[in-house]
């Protein structure tokens, strides 16, 4: 059998969308995970992911998650559901703080529509927040929430339908990379193509280990609490939100049904030594701080929890994306330390791995994502 012009590497949020990318431009594909399709073993599960424009993070995203906002709507209109809704999103906390110095620093650069709020407009607009004076707030209009488990599930049904080839339950145990070609050992077989992408989220470091890049996993604990109060629900303008307060960065999202809130810490996390048995039981600290978050600035949120699930980040040192051609094996390309900030940017991070793989080097504005960059050797 002639090889495969790509084989990907894990087909969770990233590797999904490569693989759609590389379908659609008509390679013959194969895409290769250990877990069944859009599982909850990694870090694209848990039913929703914020996306925004005004990137606090760094401006040179901008451009990037613009272009991916055009994808996601490409692709629901291509598998006729909604993946993207718009709430808006509502970040708060000190004037001198990354989130809102980095936001209003993106936002104008880029001319996006923001709007700054004191605490008074805040809790005008959305009596469900209790916002302290010394905060400012910022509201994206344009912003939003992605539908996860949904996304990996279109990204996957689009490659298929593009001729694609998926195989789950399939656990790599050995890359081989030569003059010729790459092949991927399995327990049940070897697979042969011309290039490799690697798409490993928290199992990256074991492909990626000669490259002498640290990769950090962190678990990340998502809780769902109650709520009645008509002031969280979606459908009443209540928007998503990521408050920065002294005891870390926290974000959650409107109510979408069933009278719940999801709600997360952004900061922090117990470093992951193994991604295959990673701790998914309910740790009281955890919840502790979220309940705390909660009282401070979410009074008509019940401490009543109604569900709990454990992703997990995977950080680089500078909390940047690295998205490259492997620099001694340019038949291999790869993305990895997304740093609890990447989904969003999944179905344009697929094309920039699309690019590399077929073309050897991409338009796209991915440069600052090298693994050649110093600030990932020199710390």
């Amino acid at each position: 059998m002639a090889p495969l012009d790509v084989i990907v590497l894990g087909t969770g949020g990233i590797g999904s969308a490569a693989l759609s990318a590389l379908a659609r431009r008509g390679a013959s594909v194969l895409g290769l995970d250990q877990f069944p399709p859009a599982h909850d073993q990694g870090s694209s599960h848990g039913q929703t992911r914020l996306i925004r424009q005004a990137y606090y993070e760094h401006p040179d995203y901008v451009p990037l998650v613009r272009r991916a906002y055009d994808l996601w709507d490409e692709l629901s209109a291509r598998r006729g559901v909604q993946l993207f809704r718009r709430t808006g999103l509502l970040q708060a906390g000190p004037a001198d703080g990354p989130v809102v110095e980095g936001t209003l620093a993106s936002a104008q650069r880029h001319n996006l529509p923001i709007e700054s709020l004191k605490p008074d407009d805040i809790q005008q607009h959305w009596p469900g927040f209790v916002v302290p004076q010394h905060f400012q707030g910022i509201y994206e209009p344009q912003a939003g929430v992605l539908a996860v488990e949904q996304c990996v599930t279109a990204h996957l049904e689009d490659a298929q339908a593009h001729g694609a080839r998926l195989i789950t339950g399939e656990a790599a145990l050995a890359v081989q990379v030569g003059p010729d070609g790459v092949t991927v050992e399995t327990a049940q077989q070897k697979y042969a193509a011309h290039r490799l992408v690697i798409a490993a989220g928290p199992w990256a470091s074991r492909w990626l280990s000669d490259l002498g890049i640290s990769l950090v996993v962190r678990r990340k604990p998502l809780f769902w609490f109650a709520t009645r109060s008509p002031a969280y629900r979606a459908s009443d303008g209540c928007p998503a939100f990521l408050f920065e307060t002294s005891a870390g960065v926290f974000y959650g999202f409107p109510e979408l049904e069933r009278g719940e809130l999801k709600i997360a810490e952004h900061s922090g996390g117990d470093t992951v030594l193994d991604p295959a048995a990673v701790d998914r039981n309910v740790h009281a600290d955890d919840q502790a701080r979220l309940e705390s978050f909660i009282r401070d600035y979410l009074p008509g949120v019940s401490r009543t929890r109604t569900n709990h699930v454990v992703c997990m980040y995977t950080m680089s040192v500078d909390e940047h994306f690295i998205v490259d051609r492997h620099p001694e094996q340019d038949r291999v390309c790869f993305v990895a330390g997304l740093s609890g900030h990447g989904f969003k940017f999944a179905p344009v991070l697929g094309e920039a791995l699309a690019d590399l793989a077929l073309e050897g080097r991409s338009m796209l504005p991915i440069q600052f994502f090298s693994c050649r960059r110093a600030a990932l050797h020199t710390r």
